[in-house]
């Protein structure tokens, strides 16, 4: 297909050129009937921001400028099917739980999935099991699966109906899945995976890690907002399975999806999909090289480490820079956008940079920024401990989805909680991966890893535990 076109933005793009008098959704009127105050900010976009006129087409039944945009991003991603989301990444997770899944079925899930796997769980009332990942012991964070004993759990737990993996984790850290989706196969398991930070792999250069897509993945989700240009909360979902019916996967995109999509979202779609389908190997390279020399130089700023891992392919639009000083990594954060330097995220040790496909500033200015905030903090050699309870290979949980809606919930102090199972999840935030996860049991070195990134700085969604208590259920 020729991938020099966009058929959604042009179509919005002439309809605008019409100058219409609107007499239909939404209630602005093309940008006519707004506050004053945010006029100048919001007019040009609003004057794209219609409903599913003639022309238009219909992003939950598209035969039109959808579709082709959809099939022209499915051709460059090698897919089968690309469906276009604008409830981010967290509706294609979702679907493709509940279309492939049904009450009861086993699901080998990697234990560091984003929240929206898990409430996909849920909703499917399945029996997971969870794979613990490896961890990179410099870096202090989780990675990914071990291929050999991924394949040992595909192999052990054969009659499961699917196998969900997060490739690559919120650091760019990547493993290699070739074979296990292959031997999955074998026993006609499903595979299904998160690729929410990989929407940039489509651009199948050997300068950046190999897509799940091209692994043959089952059904793949990118958040193409992360690493793309696409406004906040567009994603794809690719479809390439002969294991699962299609037909659920559009059923379940309809429910989760708005029925009124945004426009503007899917045009934006549109344009990352020709964005990337026309960035040359020379401006991607470039790109690159620059990223090298910015880690060069933020790795000789004495109180900081840029994290290097030989064992992985780690995506290159992401950094990981671990403070070698007094500094938590949510301190350091929060010191950096003194500077108006705003980083992805932070964890207890390191702060994230998530780099563009083009750079546009001057990292080497970023550098000196951050080389005089920290210029005046005692380095240290920091050794930190890790419980080894984290890391038991597989876990279930112990008490089923099935079973939890007929228990009781109490609220108990966090001092009494160990031993019991909790009964909602705790989530540091981000990434958006439950430390605790409803349904397991609380055990002390829960806590101890709580009250330490309390300690850090560290933000957790939901109820403040730490001061209202911890739901559980009642023995």
């Amino acid at each position: 297909m020729n991938q020099d076109k966009l058929p959604l933005y042009e179509a919005l793009l002439a309809y605008k050129n019409k100058n219409p008098n609107s007499f239909h959704v939404p209630g602005h009127k093309n940008g006519l009937v707004f506050p004053k105050q945010a006029e100048d900010l919001y007019r040009s976009l609003l004057s794209i921001d219609v409903t599913e006129l003639t022309g238009l087409d219909d992003l939950h039944y598209p035969s039109g400028v959808i579709k082709e945009a959809e099939d022209l991003a499915a051709d460059l991603y090698g897919s089968n099917k690309c469906f276009f989301l604008v409830g981010g990444s967290t509706v294609g997770n979702l679907a493709m739980i509940m279309a492939t899944c049904k009450e009861g079925d086993t699901v080998l899930v990697q234990r560091n999935c984003h929240k929206s796997i898990i409430n996909g769980l849920k909703l499917a009332k399945v029996r997971p099991i969870f794979i613990q990942p490896d961890f990179d012991f410099v870096a202090q964070l989780v990675t990914g699966l071990n291929e050999s004993f991924a394949i040992e759990m595909v192999k052990y737990y054969y009659t499961a109906k699917a196998l969900i993996l997060t490739r690559p984790n919120y650091y760019g850290y990547t493993t290699k899945i070739d074979e296990i989706i292959s031997i999955a196969h074998q026993f006609n398991m499903v595979v299904l995976v998160d690729e929410a930070h990989g929407a940039h792999f489509g651009h199948r250069s050997e300068l950046l890690p190999k897509s799940a897509i091209h692994s043959g993945a089952d059904i793949v989700v990118q958040s193409a907002h992360k690493t793309l240009p696409a406004m906040t909360m567009c994603s794809y979902l690719h479809f390439n399975s002969q294991l699962v019916d299609i037909k659920k996967v559009k059923y379940y995109l309809q429910v989760f999806q708005s029925s009124s999509p945004s426009y503007p979202l899917m045009a934006s779609l549109d344009l990352s999909r020709y964005y990337l389908a026309m960035l040359t190997n020379a401006q991607l390279q470039r790109t690159l090289l620059l990223i090298e020399q910015f880690q060069a130089a933020l790795n000789e700023i004495p109180q900081l480490m840029v994290i290097r891992n030989n064992q992985y392919v780690i995506d290159p639009l992401k950094i990981t820079v671990q403070s070698m000083c007094d500094l938590s990594g949510f301190q350091l954060q929060k010191l950096l956008e003194e500077e108006n330097i705003f980083t992805e995220l932070a964890d207890a040790n390191n702060v994230l940079f998530v780099m563009p496909l083009t750079i546009t500033i001057d990292l080497l200015v970023v550098v000196e920024k951050i080389k005089q905030k920290l210029k005046d903090f005692k380095i240290k050699n920091k050794i930190v401990k890790i419980d080894k309870k984290f890391f038991r290979k597989e876990t279930g949980l112990e008490i089923s989805y099935e079973e939890r809606e007929s228990l009781e919930i109490e609220v108990v102090s966090l001092e009494q909680s160990v031993g019991k199972v909790t009964a909602e999840e705790i989530i540091p935030y981000p990434p958006g991966i439950p430390l605790l996860l409803d349904g397991e049991k609380i055990e002390t070195a829960h806590l101890e890893q709580l009250y330490r990134l309390k300690s850090l700085g560290a933000y957790f969604q939901g109820t403040d535990v730490f001061q209202n208590g911890l739901k559980v259920y009642k023995n």
